[in-house]
């Protein structure tokens, strides 16, 4: 009985193959992590936007409902012309005049000198970052009700007026004529608000964010200055 060796054969990669193959591995895993990390500094800027105009918007809502509560059982607008311009504003009102409450004493309902009843607005900067701050003169005192805020303006007018608000623009333009010098005699405001985010990055670099910038704007009524005509 013959029998036949039969020659054993092994196959594989080479090592040329091998270093191709890792290559080629490392560019596609490179591309993707660059893809990854451009996707991720996407998604972080426009939730840094989302939270900044949500934060600058909630406390302009904030800002107009006390702004149109101001003069309230006053004889005048309720503005503190003397401490008013054109990036603070200060008004007053009497909230509780009319309350009743045994807690509530007759010197507290002839004042303003209650939780509420004197505010102030103003934007305050620290350590390069600007605050939209509201100071409760006989309340809170100082709290922040925005932060990355780049400018805050306030603009008076006897009458309602229509004024142009572009988003690049850190203010208002075509009403300048119309405002009134002296603030006692003001029945409207517009609020003015820039939110802007600076740019990240290399222009023309991989992860690049241009700047952002949009202007936000509330028309307020002193409702209580129409009392004055009964």
């Amino acid at each position: 009985m013959s029998s036949s060796n039969k020659q054993a054969t092994s196959g594989g990669f080479s090592l040329l193959e091998l270093i191709i193959a890792m290559a080629i591995t490392m560019a596609l895993m490179t591309a993707a992590s660059t893809l990854l990390a451009n996707a991720l500094r996407v998604r972080s800027r426009e939730n840094q936007k989302s939270d900044a105009l949500a934060d600058t918007q909630r406390a302009i809502n904030i800002i107009s409902r006390e702004i149109a509560n101001a003069g309230f059982n006053l004889s005048n607008n309720g503005i503190v012309a003397a401490d008013s311009g054109l990036n603070r504003l200060r008004i007053r009102s009497n909230l509780n005049r009319f309350d009743y409450d045994p807690s509530v004493t007759a010197t507290m309902r002839a004042s303003v000198t209650d939780s509420g009843e004197d505010i102030t607005y103003f934007l305050n900067e620290v350590e390069q970052t600007k605050y939209l701050a509201r100071h409760d003169f006989y309340g809170t005192g100082s709290t922040v009700l925005a932060n990355r805020i780049d400018s805050l303006n306030f603009h008076y007018f006897d009458q309602k007026v229509t004024y142009t608000a572009l988003p690049s623009d850190d203010d208002i333009t075509s009403v300048s004529a119309l405002e009134v010098t002296d603030l006692t005699k003001a029945k409207y405001i517009v609020i003015a608000v820039s939110v802007t985010l600076d740019e990240v990055g290399t222009r023309g670099s991989p992860g690049y964010q241009p700047s952002y910038s949009v202007l936000l704007c509330s028309d307020v009524m002193l409702r209580n200055t129409q009392l004055w005509d009964y």
